[in-house]
């Protein structure tokens, strides 16, 4: 059996995030999301958060969380190990995780990083995950779409026959 690729490594479980975290170059940069159907408007978010520290984690949705958010009954359209070994696969991406819950609040008492950034569509204001990161003097970031696309947009397209 072949070796795995390089970029599987990044996958880390949540019960050996503590110590990977801990070697990690600072500032520490948390995301996190479905990351269903990856799409450009991903790809540069995830390249901007990168941007605003040394080290970007990526905290993915299990399947379970995502049937949880009701994006829909057939969603996700890609696994949770499909999804994270994608988006593990990107440049920009330093390490990646699963959480069950519908907000990630223990992954970020876990990682405890210095910048959590959502996409520009979270009053960041009012989310749970943004509230706790303040509390251990976290940086706050809203990224601003530059790029508008959503899986749920693309999956209409799809699903209606346009290209």
């Amino acid at each position: 059996m072949p070796e795995r690729p390089g970029f599987e490594h990044k996958i880390v479980a949540r019960d050996g995030l503590a110590t990977r975290v801990a070697a990690l170059a600072r500032p520490i940069v948390l995301t996190n999301g479905v990351f269903d159907i990856l799409h450009r408007g991903h790809v540069t978010y995830l390249t901007r958060a990168r941007a605003l520290g040394a080290s970007l984690v990526v905290a993915i949705n299990s399947d379970q969380s995502v049937r949880q958010l009701g994006k829909g009954d057939d969603r996700p359209i890609n696994s949770q190990d499909d999804r994270a070994a994608v988006v593990a696969a990107l440049e920009s991406v330093t390490l990646v995780t699963v959480f069950d819950e519908s907000v990630p609040l223990s992954i970020l008492q876990i990682v405890r990083p210095e910048v959590y950034a959502k996409g520009g569509d979270y009053d960041m204001e009012r989310i749970p995950e943004a509230q706790l990161a303040r509390t251990w003097g976290a940086q706050l970031v809203a990224i601003a779409f530059e790029h508008e696309r959503s899986t749920t947009a693309l999956l209409r397209r799809v699903r209606g026959g346009e290209c």
